[in-house]
């Protein structure tokens, strides 16, 4: 593989800009650490150009491998914060609002109404409630709405 021993520097650094435009197209912040250990491959090229070419893969992989771990340990450590609560929690903006039950709860089980949707709700002591009752969402668990009697 002589065509191997010819790789130079740029070639790393090519690498690393093409894996920073797919790091674009398919986010998730992980071709950009490749991207990275290719740029320090690159670099380490043209400090010293007679690394062989076995040694510049394990480089990379080595850097990659270090740096997509660092990178995911630091960002378990270190949560991104929002300014809204509720980001991602789609039924969570419904706690404490007032619903009107649509189906006569059996068991602590039925249906009831909210803007223009029904939901599966369950109330919070097991009670049952007849239809037309108002009840007050106090949480979502998944698709059903947990409810206590509203007062």
């Amino acid at each position: 593989m002589a065509w191997l021993d010819q790789i130079e520097f740029w070639w790393w650094w090519a690498l690393g800009l093409g894996l920073l435009a797919l790091e674009i197209v398919v986010p998730g912040t992980f071709f950009m650490w490749m991207a990275v250990a290719s740029g320090v491959v690159g670099v380490l090229l043209l400090i010293h150009p007679g690394i062989d070419w076995e040694y510049q893969m394990l480089i990379f992989a080595v850097i990659s491998v270090v740096s997509i771990a660092a990178f995911r340990y630091w960002q378990k450590t270190h949560p991104t914060e929002s300014d809204d609560e509720t980001l991602n929690r789609r039924g969570s903006h419904y706690i404490g609002r007032t619903v009107i039950v649509v189906d006569t709860f059996a068991n602590g089980q039925g249906r009831v109404k909210l803007e223009d949707s029904s939901w599966s709700a369950r109330s919070t002591d097991g009670s049952d409630f007849t239809a037309g009752a108002k009840a007050r969402v106090t949480a979502v668990d998944g698709a059903t709405l947990v409810v206590e009697v509203a007062g």
